[in-house]
């Protein structure tokens, strides 16, 4: 929905890129890594056609290039504390996904940013955290 898969490449992001990251802090529930890495690829894909998500995901992308690339002095580009606009993308994503453990699982991600997340700016690396998070959760929900 909204190309937005191809809109996460246009900005250097693939799909194996984001279940990279989300093994990076994969807890294992009696699932081997290599399932969980199938079966989280499967979910990214599913939610990235929700459009809810997609268009949280879209409202990221747009911010991050409006506010974070198109500036040469951005205000933001250190995330100051007093940006939670990215921070409530993030959630609402991984809530929308996963509920409130969700919200949980995204700050784990957040802070350790692991694979690609420490690559992106504000906006797109809680964003996709939130994709990781509210997959992940899902994942974990489902294997209890």
């Amino acid at each position: 929905m909204f190309e937005i898969e191809k809109r996460l490449q246009d900005n250097g992001i693939t799909i194996d890129d984001i279940v990279s990251a989300a093994m990076g802090l994969y807890v294992s529930h009696g699932m081997p890594e290599e399932q969980a890495a199938v079966e989280i690829k499967q979910k990214i894909k599913k939610y990235l056609g929700d459009p809810n998500v997609s268009s949280l995901l879209l409202g990221a992308i747009l911010l991050e290039d409006e506010l974070y690339n198109k500036r040469k002095n951005s205000e933001i580009a250190d995330d100051p504390v007093f940006l939670l606009s990215d921070e409530i993308i993030g959630m609402a994503i991984a809530e929308c996904i996963g509920g409130t453990y969700a919200r949980f699982e995204f700050t784990r991600y957040d802070q350790k940013k692991p694979g690609i997340l420490s690559k992106l700016g504000p906006f797109l690396d809680d964003a996709i955290a939130g994709l990781i998070a509210g997959c992940t959760s899902r994942l974990y929900s489902e294997s209890l």
